[in-house]
């Protein structure tokens, strides 16, 4: 039998479109990113233009988005960046890729663990009345987070689902209020949306925080085995959650600062930021709304690290079966049809990783949070203009069913932009790390580099070591 015919495969015909839209709204955590992101990029980015800031990023991942998705319908592989890459400009930066998205994904569900520490444990606290470290409540946490990744990607599809639509329900529901309510003192502030406003030198901060907000979009295509009629549902899946986020966090910004007025919104945002938005939906819709958005905090954290570790198992099942890193990661489940062994090893991860972390004294916050979700900013950033690269790549000898815009121009619009932004973390990383120590400014780019390089050479070694399996990378379920 041909390695290409053994291939394990992840369950068919799972999911619809909008399961799929749902899987990835729920790794960007909507809630997590207006309630613990956007006070502070008001704060130390550009004040009241913060709205704008979300529809031109929005716009440039839409662009981004057309070359990814005219790929994505000859392209179906688990391992989504790494196979696009690989496809585009040859293995080795595939797995460089890979190696990169592994340690962004990996890095960044460690931080969004840190956050959960936080306000997990201040729940466990009001609930029950004992006081427990936080990392003793992540540790729990891991376990049950384990449990639901196990179980088969519809079930998991069902669940985030609910969970996402009350989370974009909460936050429509404060639109809703403000729009009723009418606008504070300052009426609708159309400040937020005047060039003098947006482009001021805070800009570039800004910039920063609110990518964090659309990290994970591009998992779309990671459940391309997984979706029904993948060649339409993919692209659709893309487009519309782009456009979810960038209109469900842009416009919740703006009600928000609308509804304070424009010196109480800076004042909030600088001097309170963990209550501005308890505060204004308390005001706006009643004490309701400020316990509700407390406790789909907890769900949104929940939703986004699941997510994650359903992006990484199958990451980690992707290069296992095609032999790029241990084969046992990928085995599946036999009933779940799952890959519950790359599973349990990420869940090992980051149960070490929260354990490391508490017995070292590290705030979730203030130190882990930070720290980890720095070199997950800028490897992801650097993945994707990698794979705006490799669209080029991929379709430079043969166009195949796509236009100038597709092929080309869309891509080379989405390498100027996010390769501008990327240069932007790397020279400023104290705006992703909170300045924590000036070491770390000159070590996170460093470390993400050599990740990186690390999975050019290794790919390279197994081009010499084992010329068959290298072969092979990237094109078990490649449909060119």
């Amino acid at each position: 039998m041909s390695h290409e015919a053994s291939a394990p495969t992840l369950r068919k015909d799972a999911l619809g479109v909008l399961s799929i839209v749902l899987l990835v709204i729920a790794t960007n955590g909507p809630l997590t990113v207006i309630i613990g992101a956007v006070p502070t990029a008001i704060a130390f980015g550009n004040g009241l233009g913060l709205p704008s800031v979300f529809l031109l990023i929005g716009l440039a991942y839409l662009i981004f988005s057309i070359g990814f998705a005219a790929m994505s319908h000859h392209i179906k592989n688990a391992g989504a960046f790494y196979a696009y890459v690989s496809n585009g400009l040859g293995h080795p930066a595939g797995v460089g890729a890979a190696f990169l998205a592994v340690v962004a994904y990996a890095s960044l569900n460690l931080a969004l663990y840190g956050m959960f520490g936080l306000f997990g444990s201040m729940l466990f606290t009001r609930v029950t009345g004992l006081e427990l470290p936080w990392w003793i409540i992540c540790a729990a946490f891991v376990a049950i987070v384990h449990v639901f990744a196990s179980r088969n990607i519809q079930f998991n599809g069902r669940v985030l689902g609910l969970l996402m639509l009350a989370e974009v329900g909460i936050a429509l529901v404060f639109n809703v209020g403000v729009l009723f309510q009418g606008p504070g003192p300052d009426g609708w502030v159309m400040e937020s949306f005047q060039p003098s406003v947006v482009f001021t030198p805070g800009f570039g901060s800004a910039v920063v925080f609110v990518i964090a907000a659309f990290m994970g979009f591009e998992t779309a295509a990671i459940y391309s085995e997984e979706a029904r009629n993948s060649k339409r549902n993919i692209p659709l899946a893309l487009f519309f959650a782009v456009a979810v986020i960038t209109l469900l966090d842009g416009s919740a910004t703006w009600f928000m600062i609308s509804a304070y007025g424009t010196e109480l919104a800076l004042a909030q945002a600088a001097s309170n930021p963990g209550m501005i938005w308890f505060d204004i939906a308390t005001k706006v819709l009643g004490g309701w709304a400020a316990t509700a958005m407390e406790l789909l905090m907890i769900t949104s954290l929940f939703a986004a690290i699941l997510s994650f570790q359903n992006t990484l198992s199958r990451y980690f099942f992707s290069l296992g079966r095609e032999g790029v890193i241990w084969t046992g990661f990928a085995k599946l489940h036999p009933t779940q049809q799952s890959p519950y062994v790359a599973s349990a090893f990420q869940s090992g991860l980051m149960l070490v990783g929260v354990l490391v972390a508490g017995l070292l004294g590290v705030d979730p916050i203030t130190q882990l949070m930070p720290v980890a979700a720095a070199p997950a900013s800028i490897a992801i950033v650097a993945v994707q203009v990698l794979t705006a690269i490799a669209v080029i790549g991929f379709f430079r000898s043969n166009p195949r069913d796509t236009n100038l815009w597709q092929r080309l121009i869309a891509p080379a619009i989405s390498i100027a932009v996010l390769g501008w932004i990327l240069w932007m973390m790397v020279t400023n990383v104290a705006w992703l790390t909170g300045g924590q120590t000036p070491v770390l400014d000159i070590f996170i780019p460093v470390f993400v580099a050599v990740i990186g390089v690390g999975g050019v050479v290794y790919a390279m070694w197994l081009r010499q070591a084992r010329p068959e399996s290298y072969a092979k990378l990237a094109r078990l379920l490649e449909e060119v």
